[in-house]
């Protein structure tokens, strides 16, 4: 069952996190889309006069993680087209720069990973989305990018057929600010039309779904499962998923969620039982 601490009030509104609460990763699929992005944007390279060996390649995509981590710490995000600059910048050694006739072969190759070692939807997303919009609701997304842009990920969302369910998908790398900053759920409520005490946040991350959405006064549902997580990517201190899930100088009991879920068919549970 659902734990529960909130208030009946109007929900109008509900918007999702989307990694390993839409999409679901099997273990050691970080590593291999590393992987597969390396080798195909060595030959991108190479296509574009900037010949490097692998190993240096995925050096220059190492740094250029290195980079935008320092920027997201501040709760900023850079575009994709400032991400390709880097990889460039870091793969020449700062001796390139980032030619225009070069940006769509770099990009595709930059992309193309997340569709080689594709992630899978959440089994459940489907109907709960379907019921939601039944249910006269609006849907959001309120999304993280990491080396994935936007584009992309709208991209396999409507190939996915779940495009069609939201009103509105809110990605940091187009609007410059990443979760738990209030401003990108503001962002959403207004999009949304909504208050943010109409909205409620489904996420499984403790800081940036369940602490930056109550932050933003938003209701937080917190998404706790065990199935679709990359265990091998969480137990490596250096990946992205393990250093997303770092709650800083937060502790785990200050972050207390509305309620919590292992389904995201529970959801339905939750959004009756705040109906008036």
């Amino acid at each position: 069952m659902p734990k529960k601490d909130h208030h009946k009030r109007r929900i109008k509104a509900i918007t999702f996190d989307l990694w390993e609460t839409l999409l679901f990763e099997r273990d050691g699929q970080s590593a291999r889309r590393s992987s597969a992005r390396c080798k195909d944007m060595a030959e991108a390279l190479k296509t574009v006069g900037i010949k490097i060996p692998a190993e240096k390649v995925d050096l220059a995509l190492k740094e250029t993680v290195s980079s935008l981590l320092k920027v997201w710490d501040t709760g900023k995000d850079v575009t994709h087209l400032d991400q390709i600059q880097l990889v460039v910048k870091h793969a020449s050694g700062g001796s390139v720069a980032l030619k225009e006739e070069w940006v769509d072969v770099l990009s595709s190759a930059y992309v193309s990973a997340f569709f080689e070692v594709s992630s899978y939807l959440n089994p459940d997303a489907n109907e709960v989305l379907k019921w939601l919009r039944s249910r006269n609701k609006l849907v959001g997304l309120i999304c993280n990018t990491g080396v994935t842009p936007a584009f992309a990920l709208r991209r396999f969302l409507d190939d996915q057929g779940l495009g069609e369910y939201f009103d509105t998908m809110i990605f940091s790398d187009e609007v410059g600010v990443r979760k738990p900053d209030p401003r990108i759920f503001h962002l959403a409520a207004e999009r949304l039309k909504a208050k943010p005490s109409e909205v409620v946040h489904v996420g499984d991350n403790l800081k940036c779904d369940v602490w930056g959405a109550k932050n933003a006064g938003f209701e937080a549902v917190c998404f706790s499962c065990a199935m679709g997580r990359d265990r091998i990517a969480e137990s490596d201190p250096t990946s992205l998923v393990s250093i997303s899930r770092k709650l800083g100088n937060l502790a785990a009991d200050e972050i207390v969620p509305d309620a919590t879920i292992t389904s995201l068919s529970m959801l339905k549970q939750i959004i009756e039982e705040q109906e008036p």
